[in-house]
């Protein structure tokens, strides 16, 4: 048991350690304001106050953020400490505040701040210190909480931490289940002239081979898919965007037609599913309850799973929508333009409402690779992509993390332009897993 003192047990503090503690380091734990309890007790210890006491102790000095109230702009500068960048400096066996920049970190605090958007209206990863200081590509919070343990164990060689392994979990967002198939005739012969028209003619003759049942639709990967996870013992979770209406960015298959329910039907049974919200719900809330109950009619299961899509998100509004329409995770922890770890964490951990200064029960679950970000964004190759990939999975495993990647169907095609993807991909799993 570690024992954590401090003056002021604050619901920034409780939150934070219970994040650090028992998601990201799985150790035993508790909080006390009594010094004469924390003087007395023999095990390992953390002084989180501004005093010194004696005795044997890990001292942390406190920076303000854990004490303060609402939110405000704050003073970050960057420095080196241990071979890793930290802030909230300040004097101690630590040299800065891990409980506040982990906090500042893992509740997006600067995200609640004025900031620039991206052309999605998005938060623009440019605004981030991550990003601004170079580590985005690091579960930063996961990393500093390796060297804590490290100090405490050095001092106090009876703390111990609970058995933690490295998760890996695929996951899948269905925008467009099928390149042809279920679209209607409508959408299929528009297709099929504006390829003539421009030029396209393999496109016109695969759309016209997949329609006549002649050739297999190039986005129906989910074969695929099963034997990669057959093989390597996986348990992907798929999540389906169920928009009413083709408009904008939200281009899938009719969600009321026999095609697209029967796949998500065969899928509900095998594999876990989620919603994909779709662009259009993130103005509506009534779209987003309707997307919700219609998954759950076709599935027969409560929804409790979802991701955005085009990781359409703003805090705290997106959040509070989904824990009022009953979404307990949620997958949107990432960036729709870049790869890396936007809360600096490889962990679940509960959402923190900071508007509101406390804790809900929706479990934030971040992933940190999409394949369009490496493509699109980053203008990445399959061969660099590959490389980026393994880094996220080699430094994640170092810290006993959760890798969550995010794949689409129609991505790893054998198509000639997708299929150095797919390849890529097959790859990647069978060399880890």
């Amino acid at each position: 048991m570690l024992l954590i003192y401090t003056t002021n047990n604050t619901t920034r503090l409780a939150y934070i350690a219970e994040v650090l503690f028992s998601s990201v380091i799985k150790a035993d734990y508790t909080i006390t304001t009594n010094a004469d309890e924390f003087t007395g007790f023999e095990g390992p210890k953390i002084n989180y106050s501004p005093s010194s006491i004696p005795g044997q102790e890990i001292c942390i000095k406190p920076h303000s953020l854990l004490f303060e109230a609402g939110i405000q702009s704050q003073n970050i500068e960057c420095f080196e400490w241990n071979n890793l960048k930290a802030f909230f400096k300040t004097n101690g066996d630590i040299a800065f505040d891990v409980f506040a920049a982990s906090f500042y970190l893992i509740t997006r605090y600067e995200e609640y701040l004025p900031h620039t958007k991206d052309e999605y209206g998005r938060y623009a990863y440019t605004n981030s210190i991550a990003f601004k200081n170079g580590f985005l590509h690091l579960p930063l919070v996961n990393l500093w909480m390796k060297e804590v343990v490290r100090i405490i164990t050095a001092s106090f060689s009876r703390f111990t931490i609970h058995d933690s392994r490295f998760i890996f979990t695929p996951t899948y967002d269905i925008d467009i289940a099928y390149a042809y198939k279920g679209k209607g005739t409508l959408r299929n012969l528009g297709g099929y002239y504006k390829d003539m028209f421009t030029g396209k003619l393999n496109l016109a003759v695969e759309r016209a081979n997949v329609n006549k049942g002649f050739a297999k639709d190039p986005f129906d990967t989910y074969n695929w898919l099963d034997g990669l996870h057959e093989k390597h013992n996986l348990q992907p979770i798929y999540f389906f965007l169920l928009a009413e209406r083709a408009k904008g960015y939200d281009k899938n298959v009719n969600p009321h037609s026999d095609v697209m329910q029967l796949l998500i039907r065969q899928h509900a049974a095998k594999y876990i599913t989620g919603i994909h919200p779709s662009w259009q719900s993130g103005n509506n809330e009534s779209v987003l309850q309707a997307e919700i109950n219609l998954l759950r009619s076709i599935t027969g299961n409560a929804v409790t799973k979802s991701r955005q899509h085009y990781i359409r998100m703003e805090l705290p509004r997106t959040y509070r929508l989904l824990i009022e329409n009953n979404i307990e995770e949620e997958y949107t922890m990432g960036y729709g333009s870049i790869n890396g770890f936007r809360a600096s964490v490889a962990s679940s951990f509960h959402w923190f409402d900071l508007e509101r200064e406390t804790k809900t029960n929706l479990l934030i679950q971040p992933y940190c690779f999409m394949e369009a970000n490496s493509f699109f964004e980053q203008h990445f190759t399959a061969e660099q992509a590959a490389a980026e990939l393994q880094q996220y999975h080699d430094v994640v495993k170092a810290v006993n993390g959760n890798l969550i990647t995010l794949f689409h169907n129609h991505f790893i095609t054998e198509q000639p332009q997708w299929l150095p993807w797919r390849n890529m991909y097959g790859a990647f799993i069978g060399k880890n897993f």
